[in-house]
This record gives C-alpha cells, sequence and structure tokens, in this order.
C-alpha cells in the first residue's frame, strides 16, 4: 500500500526485473506453484513477502505473527495433504524494487502460494512475478483498485477494496452530516486510489462538496503547506487517505495551527503509533477500517492465544494475515494438489468458509463481496469501534 509509484511503472519495472532474472538464472521462475508437487513429502512453502524493514515493519510484524499463528494451529492438526507448511517471509520494504526481489527470493525458494501485500505500491509489481510462476496470490491487506484493474486470474484479495472504503466513508459523511471535505492523500496507488474514488463518489451524490483535494509527498516531515491550505479551504472534515507516519505529522501541525474541524484516516493510518506522532490531537479522530482484533466479537481467546505465543498485543492485518494462511491451506486441501491452476480453480469455489470477516464468497474480480468496513474513533490514545455502518 505504500510508496510506489502507478501501476504501470511498477509493472514495467517488475518485468524487467523478472526478463533480467529468468535470463541469468534458469530456474528462478520456473519452480514453486507450477507443477504439480503433491506426492512430495517435504514442506509446503507458503510465501509472504510484506514490510519487515522501513517504516510500516510493525504492521509487517503483526501479519508476519497472525500468519505464523495459522501455520502453528494448521501443522499441530496434521498440516495439509499430509506435509507441513512452512512459511517463508520476505521483505517488501513497502518499496517497488525490493518487494519485485522479495517475490522472486519467494519463487526461487520454491513457494507453492503467496500470503502477503500490504502496500499496494510494493503489491502490484509483485502480480507478475507470481503469475509468470503460477502461483496463486491470497493479499490480507493491500487494497488499491489498482490491483484489481489487472484482472489477474491468480489474484484473491480478502480486505476490502478502496472502492468499498470510499463508499464507507462517504456514508459516514452523511450520517455526520458534513457538508464539506478535504481530501489529501500521499501520492501513492493505495493512497490516490481512494481519493480520486471517493472525490468521484462525492460528486455523483451530491450530498457532500469536496472543498480540497490535494496531495503531499511522503516521508517529509512539515507540512506547513498543506496546512495552510486546509485552513484555507476551512472544510469541516479533513479525510487523510495516506500512512499513519505522515498522517499523525499532519494531524499536530492541523490542530497546532487551531484547525477546529474533524479529521478521518483511511485503513492504512490505523496503527497504534499514529497517536504517539499526533500527540493530543488524534483524540477523536475517526479511521475507516476492516476488522481489527479488538473490534471483533468472539475475537477473546484468539487474542489471548496471541498474547501468549508473541508476548504482544495484535495489531491491524494479524486477523487478516491469519485468516490468508487458512484459506491458503483449503485451497490447497480442495485442490489435493499443489499445482497452481487447480489451487485458483479451488479458490474461485470457495463458498462459505469461516474467516473472521464473515463467510467467504469471492466476486468474479476476486474480491470481497461485501467490504466490511466500519468507522472507528481514537478514545484515551486506542481505536475503538464507533460506527458499524449497519
Amino acid at each position: 500500500m505504500k510508496f510506489g509509484q502507478r501501476g504501470t511503472i511498477l509493472l514495467g519495472i517488475a518485468t524487467a526485473v523478472v526478463l533480467g532474472t529468468s535470463a541469468c538464472s534458469g530456474g528462478l521462475l520456473g519452480g514453486g506453484g507450477s507443477g504439480d508437487s503433491s506426492g512430495d513429502s517435504g514442506p509446503i512453502n507458503v510465501a509472504m513477502v510484506i514490510p519487515i524493514s522501513g517504516s510500516s515493519a510493525p504492521t509487517g510484524a503483526y501479519m508476519q505473527n497472525g500468519a505464523q499463528m495459522a501455520i502453528d494451529e494448521i501443522n499441530k492438526a496434521g498440516g495439509v495433504l499430509d506435509r507441513q507448511l512452512k512459511l517463508d517471509v520476505e521483505d517488501e520494504a513497502c518499496d517497488a524494487q525490493q518487494s519485485v526481489a522479495g517475490a522472486n527470493k519467494a519463487v526461487s525458494n520454491g513457494a507453492v502460494i503467496s500470503v502477503g501485500g500490504y502496500c499496494s505500491g510494493a503489491t502490484l509489481p509483485e502480480i507478475p512475478i507470481f503469475q509468470r510462476a503460477n502461483i496463486p496470490m491470497i493479499v490480507p491487506a493491500a487494497n488499491s483498485q489498482d490491483l484489481v484493474n489487472q484482472k489477474a486470474k491468480n489474484v484473491f484479495m480478502i480486505n476490502g477494496t478502496g472502492k468499498q472504503q470510499s463508499t464507507a466513508a462517504l456514508d459516514f459523511m452523511k450520517k455526520q452530516g458534513f457538508k464539506t471535505v478535504a481530501l489529501v492523500d500521499d501520492n501513492t496507488s493505495y493512497s490516490k486510489d481512494i481519493n480520486t474514488e471517493t472525490a468521484k463518489q462525492i460528486d455523483a451524490d451530491g450530498s457532500v462538496k469536496v472543498a480540497l483535494s490535494t496531495s503531499v509527498t511522503a516521508g517529509e516531515s512539515d507540512y506547513s503547506a498543506v496546512v495552510r491550505d486546509i485552513m484555507g479551504a476551512n472544510p469541516e472534515l479533513v479525510y487523510w487517505t495516506g500512512y499513519y507516519q505522515e498522517g499523525g505529522l499532519i494531524i499536530n501541525q492541523l490542530k497546532n495551527a487551531g484547525f477546529t474541524g474533524k479529521i478521518m484516516v483511511a485503513d492504512g493510518s490505523v496503527d497504534p503509533s499514529l497517536s504517539q506522532i499526533a500527540g493530543a490531537g488524534a483524540e477523536g479522530v475517526y479511521a475507516t477500517m476492516t476488522q481489527t482484533p479488538d473490534t471483533l466479537k468472539g475475537a477473546a481467546d484468539w487474542i489471548a492465544n496471541y498474547k501468549k505465543q508473541f508476548n504482544s498485543e495484535p495489531g491491524p492485518y494479524s486477523t487478516q494475515s491469519y485468516d490468508a494462511v487458512r484459506l491458503a491451506a483449503e485451497a490447497i486441501k480442495k485442490a489435493g494438489s499443489t499445482d497452481g491452476d487447480k489451487i485458483i480453480k479451488a479458490l474461485e469455489g470457495i463458498d462459505g468458509f469461516k474467516m473472521f470477516s464473515g463467510p467467504l464468497k469471492f466476486t468474479p474480480e476476486h474480491t470481497l463481496s461485501s467490504g466490511g468496513f466500519v468507522i472507528l474513533v481514537i478514545k484515551d490514545g486506542k481505536f475503538v469501534l464507533e460506527d458499524d455502518l449497519s
């Protein structure tokens, strides 16, 4: 979801790297999910390319822990096809070139299926790499519409899309009676996608007016220019669609400038660090978000098991990553094989598989039929459920 350029540029980078590495290494893209290895007695490699370095590394840790938790449970129960699962975590660092390297390494290591993808801009260039190797991708977090628009048969998204998030944002704006909004993104695929789609839906609906739509550069420390623009537009609501690092700074600087309106952030900013960066100004900030462990009914036992295993609280996308592994295991089991085409067919046939987000059945676009977005709010420094939009 972060620091990537637009889809065509990213896919160009990926294609160049794919061609270059395959030409000099021979088997780099030929193994993994491209053949039927159901007779093999070795472990089944499950790839997970996520940010384990860089500013989004804390979220990557939540995702890795959730996935490992599922791996351990499945292996304890006997594994899949009488084989154990092995999690192969590679770094995307929310960077396009780094993610290409990570995906190529996962393929070289014999990946059968992928359960990674946090930053959309880093996930996009992985698609042709895994597609060429015939490896299905179950994406637990990245949700830019750019991913859907690739129409890749091997990609399945189990987080709500950017389009669905925009719909939830507009529904909440109307419900709260906001008449004007400033839309601010960080010019990455994920963030720009939500900004553009939200503006499009607002324009079609007519209930809310976009007072300002603008972009900032991720990674900076001074956002006084955009703060001045927001103050000049005087919106009732600011909707920040980027990530928590920049979001926290913008919130802090807005509040210090005397902004008295409301602020809402998209799911990339739902992280405990947002409050630490924003300070007291974070109190009362809304967020559009899919499930987090502490907002799920009936998740107490799962949370307790997570804390026992990792000695820490579970964070955003830990449950989605847990479910991604479980879904991968179910698809391999139904396929009766580790062949990519057979796993893809099994995923397309999934109907009613129980996940934290509810019974799963993919749309023809390989997305969730319902995004599952809710509204959270920061109280005492923590995100809690504000409105389930029911």
